[in-house]
Formats: structure tokens, C-alpha cells, sequence
């Protein structure tokens, strides 16, 4: 897994390696993955591995999840919730937070410009992975907002 991470990594703000050596079939094969790799950071759903760089997913942004209103994003990430609820034990014990004490943190960090992501196995086993991001970004201040907020 980890030898395929770099689609999770936005591509190097000073460009691809250059080969020092172009006959080099090692320098030519990182150079190709470094190519596979900055394509599948812009094309693939695979979540970044910060959630600042989600910003720098311009395929992945959309006009109907760009806000203003914190309340707005707040009700996508509980519907996002809803709509794919998180796996319950057999046992009967809570196996994550609770939807209110996520929603709790959620209203507490997102004004003061921290990113919210909540992560989970659902019922069927797969996982889950959605994210508030916010713009500008506190931690990204550099990247700047593919959309303004509607």
C-alpha cells in the first residue's frame, strides 16, 4: 500500500525528478511513477494525505459543497452520515463517537478554520471517508480556493 501512496500526495511545486542519467531504466521508472502519481492526486478519490490538499483536487470540487454557512456544511456532513451510518458492534458497545458529539466538535473547530474529517467502517465493512475543508486553510494558506463559496 504504501509504495502506491503517492496518489495521495499533491505532485512537487518544483516539478517532476530530473533524470541525471536519461539511459538510467531506474531514474526513467521514478520519473514514470512520479507522473502516474501526480495524475492520480488530481483524477482519484483516494483521500489526500492531508486534508488541506483536497483543495488542489480541482476534478473533485463542486459548486452545491462550496459554503459560507457553516450550518450548510453541517447538514452535509450529517446527511453524509445518515446516508452511510457507521458499522455497529454485535456486542452492543459504541464503536465511534456519537453523530452529536462529531457535530459538537464540528461546530466548535470549523470557525476557527480547522479541517473536520470523519472516517468509519460502515455496516457493510467499507470505509468511509468525508471531509469539511476549509478556505483559505489554516494549515495550507498557500492553496488558494478552487471556488468561491455559494
Amino acid at each position: 500500500m504504501y509504495a502506491r501512496e503517492g496518489g495521495r500526495r499533491p505532485p512537487h511545486s518544483n516539478g517532476p525528478p530530473v533524470p541525471t542519467n536519461p539511459e538510467d531504466k531506474k531514474q526513467q521508472q521514478v520519473l514514470d511513477r512520479y507522473r502516474e502519481a501526480a495524475a492520480e492526486f488530481q483524477t482519484g478519490n483516494v483521500p489526500p494525505t492531508m486534508t488541506g490538499y483536497w483543495l488542489l483536487k480541482k476534478s473533485q470540487v463542486w459548486d452545491d459543497r462550496t459554503w459560507a454557512d457553516m450550518g450548510i456544511a453541517l447538514a452535509w456532513l450529517t446527511k453524509q452520515y445518515e446516508t452511510n451510518p457507521p458499522f455497529v458492534r454485535s456486542d452492543g458497545l459504541q464503536a465511534y463517537s456519537s453523530l452529536d458529539s462529531k457535530l459538537e466538535y464540528a461546530t466548535d473547530v470549523l470557525p476557527r478554520g480547522v479541517d473536520v474529517s470523519w472516517v468509519y467502517y460502515t455496516s457493510s465493512k467499507s470505509l468511509i471517508s468525508f471531509s469539511a475543508v476549509c478556505c483559505p486553510n489554516r494549515f495550507h494558506p498557500e492553496i488558494s480556493c478552487p471556488l468561491p463559496p455559494s
